[in-house]
């Protein structure tokens, strides 16, 4: 018995009746060899970890744009907190922390430069739309590879599932996809709140008593108070929830970042900016394809996808600095140095 399927009797053994088991995984689109000492979903989150997109995170904005401070939340920094609050609750549930961590670690691959700015901005321009997790799953079905024969990373239907599931209308299929559904909410809404008291935006003081008292009156006590009352309310049971009253004051807690962060004028200020670089490097490259890089060019060749497609994979999948540096390049006079 190798490695893995000591670590697949081990889940047997010890996750829940509830939690999906690596042996059981519903598998790839395209059939690999095991291997000897990883199971499914580890190779899964370890193929996440490596991608370029995973890397891009780092330089991609979460809530503020550009901001000065080295402290400010990136979607880098988002995704691992994510990651730990979605791991501590599968553990605790003995559900598949490989699983729930390769999720996680996946659910944003597809976000904009410039946060949800140019998530909404790409959503105007492209005809059919745009939203951010069903770009993580093109991400990882197509625009990562890891090999000649077929593209994408070839995860298994589980993490892709949980990716392009962790928001919106439809539920992932699994326990540890929902546990990434909630575990993404938990941590912006209270990274954010932190954020945007280092930024002067509010003052913990305006947070409303209720929220405070029935959540907690510090960032470390919401998110404990948070991830408690979903152990709490899902042990032992095919579903993941919180009690009736977290989750009321949770939701009214969000809906006050709404009305005080992300659409306050401070916050906001710079998007008109990043809306019009988003939207200008949309026509250049709508008018101008042949401009883009071969990567993008093989796959308007190959798959026969249409250019409106190829364009927004290209600019979604930029960092904030290259947005800008691509903008300066293409828009802005060079000094004349003669």
């Amino acid at each position: 018995m190798n490695v893995r399927e000591t670590y697949e009797e081990l889940e047997e053994k010890f996750l829940s009746s509830y939690a999906v088991k690596s042996k059981d995984s519903l598998g790839r689109d395209y059939i690999e060899d095991k291997c000897e000492i990883r199971t499914d979903f580890q190779r899964d989150r370890d193929r996440i970890i490596h991608c370029k997109a995973f890397r891009r995170l780092i330089h991609k904005t979460q809530v503020f744009l550009s901001p000065e401070g080295d402290h400010y939340r990136t979607r880098l920094t988002h995704t691992l907190e994510v990651s730990q609050i979605s791991r501590t609750i599968a553990r605790a549930l003995k559900l598949n922390e490989d699983l729930t961590e390769a999720i996680a670690l996946g659910h944003d691959l597809g976000h904009t430069p410039f946060g949800h700015s140019g998530e909404s901005m790409l959503n105007k321009l492209v005809s059919t739309g745009f939203s951010h997790n069903v770009q993580s799953l093109r991400v990882v079905n197509i625009l990562e590879t890891k090999s000649n024969v077929y593209r994408g990373l070839n995860l298994t239907k589980e993490v892709r599932d949980g990716i392009v599931n962790h928001t919106g209308s439809n539920e992932p299929m699994t326990l540890e996809g929902k546990i990434v559904r909630f575990s993404d909410r938990i941590a912006y809404i209270n990274h954010d709140i932190d954020d945007a008291v280092r930024a002067n935006i509010i003052t913990i003081d305006q947070i409303p008593n209720e929220y405070k008292r029935n959540l907690g009156y510090s960032h470390s006590e919401r998110i404990n108070t948070m991830i408690n009352d979903i152990i709490k309310n899902s042990e032992n049971l095919n579903e993941i929830k919180m009690s009736d009253k977290t989750l009321e004051a949770t939701l009214k807690l969000r809906q006050f970042l709404f009305e005080n962060i992300y659409y306050n004028k401070t916050a906001k200020s710079e998007e008109h900016k990043s809306d019009f670089v988003i939207s200008n490097l949309f026509d250049f490259y709508m008018n101008n394809m042949n401009k883009m890089p071969k990567f993008y060019l093989d796959l308007y060749d190959k798959m026969n996808f249409n250019k409106e497609e190829i364009v927004k994979d290209y600019i979604s999948g930029m960092t904030d600095r290259y947005a800008l540096k691509l903008f300066r390049e293409l828009f802005v006079p060079n000094p004349w140095d003669k």
